[in-house]
């Protein structure tokens, strides 16, 4: 039995193939353009559903810009508030990297997707320098090239609602038949 995600990001395009340069500076061989399916209303509806109803928080939190949609729609679907985490702290107005109440909030982190992590430990630590109680994460697709790992070593569980390895699985079976 396929994931429902898995389906939703095939349905939608998700998977590539193709010679890229990751975030994480990482070649790949396939890339997983989750934004492509985060900005058709009803996957994000789907995806933000899942979200709210497996996991306990207090506020929602995504960092810039992958994650923001995805804490936008779990918001709405859950009622509870969301924050921003900004990729950087900006120069002008009030300063801080985190858009939002999150002091003394049991903090969900949201992700389009992770390779090594390297962006949610960013959002993980602003958000706990805001005060923010953090200890999982959830990414849309891990591509399993140590996230869990990097996350676990900041004291947070990664959870990913589908796996890389799940995709480009039945992606080559969706190729075959």
């Amino acid at each position: 039995m396929v994931n429902e995600i898995v389906q939703l990001l095939l349905r939608y395009g998700a998977l590539e193939f193709g010679e890229f340069v990751l975030a994480s500076g990482e070649k790949s061989s396939y890339y997983l353009d989750i934004k492509k399916v985060v900005t058709r209303p009803e996957a994000l509806q789907l995806i933000a559903a899942l979200i709210a109803r497996r996991f306990e928080f207090d506020t929602v939190a995504g960092v810039a810009v992958g994650g923001v949609p995805l804490a936008v729609a779990v918001s709405l679907e859950s009622k509870k508030p969301f924050a921003i985490v900004r990729s950087q702290e900006k120069g002008h107005g009030k300063s801080g990297r985190v858009i939002g109440d999150v002091s003394g909030r049991r903090v969900l982190l949201v992700e389009d997707v992770t390779t090594s992590g390297g962006s949610a430990i960013q959002g993980i630590r602003a958000l706990r320098e805001a005060g923010g109680i953090i200890d999982t994460a959830v990414v849309v697709v891990d591509r399993e090239a140590g996230a869990v790992e990097s996350l676990g070593r900041e004291g947070v569980r990664l959870e990913a609602l589908a796996k890389a390895s799940e995709i480009l699985n039945a992606g080559r079976e969706n190729s075959k038949r």
